[in-house]
């Protein structure tokens, strides 16, 4: 039963959607767009982090950290560059002249959402590299909303558009992928193991239990 739900949730992975989070470091904001990420589908997130911030991966919800998986970058230019080589639209979420209403994208195109530090939201670096600028909507006194629920936003209209385009239920990730997650959630302790010792994973039968008679030897091996 845990495998299959583990199946279903990776058939509604969407490879061509991410978020790419320039100098955002606090760590509740990065719980809840990682926790976001994998709500609506999303398996990787990309980053850049200020100098001088070390991240690290228990600063995210411990529960979704352990199925996004959050790539840090170099440099801005450097991450975006492999963005746009991925074939990803890149919109960031930023106020400018050429801003346009966030719901107004067509999010079933191979996207990426850049978005912006807690203090001065997206820089001026990333405004320029970014194929779009996107704003949602205000009529209060406030002028931006906290970047975690910005993010929400924006990814839930990706995931309404995608929905209504029947984008989920399939998977599009790599089968190799797809036995690796499966293999680390069903078996952690060894996972564990092979880690430590630098040995591949054993593989499974069609009910995620080891069917590995050649793995078994080598672990024995091993031990003695």
């Amino acid at each position: 039963e845990r495998l299959q739900k583990i199946l279903t949730l990776l058939s509604n992975r969407q490879p061509d959607l991410t978020v790419f989070m320039d100098e955002v470091h606090k760590p509740h904001n990065l719980a809840a767009i990682v926790r976001t990420a994998d709500a609506v589908g999303i398996g990787h997130v990309h980053a850049v982090f200020p100098e001088g911030v070390r991240y690290s991966g228990h600063h995210t919800s411990s529960g979704s950290k352990r199925w996004v998986t959050t790539h840090k970058h170099e440099t801005l230019k450097s991450g975006i560059a492999e963005m746009k080589a991925q074939g990803m639209q890149v919109l960031a979420a930023h106020l400018s002249d050429k801003a346009v209403d966030f719901r107004s994208i067509d999010y079933t195109k191979p996207t990426c959402i850049l978005v912006g530090s807690e203090l001065v939201g997206v820089s001026d670096e990333a405004a320029d590299l970014a194929d779009e600028h996107v704003i949602i909507p205000m009529v209060g006194m406030v002028q931006s909303l906290n970047v975690s629920v910005a993010t929400a936003l924006i990814l839930y209209e990706a995931q309404r558009q995608r929905s209504n385009a029947k984008m989920y239920g399939e998977c599009k990730i790599p089968q190799a992928e797809v036995d690796e997650i499966c293999f680390k959630a069903l078996h952690p302790t060894i996972t564990k193991f092979c880690d430590k010792h630098q040995i591949r994973y054993p593989k499974m039968d069609e009910f995620g239990d080891i069917d590995d008679p050649e793995w078994n030897q080598l672990r024995k091996q091993i031990k003695k």
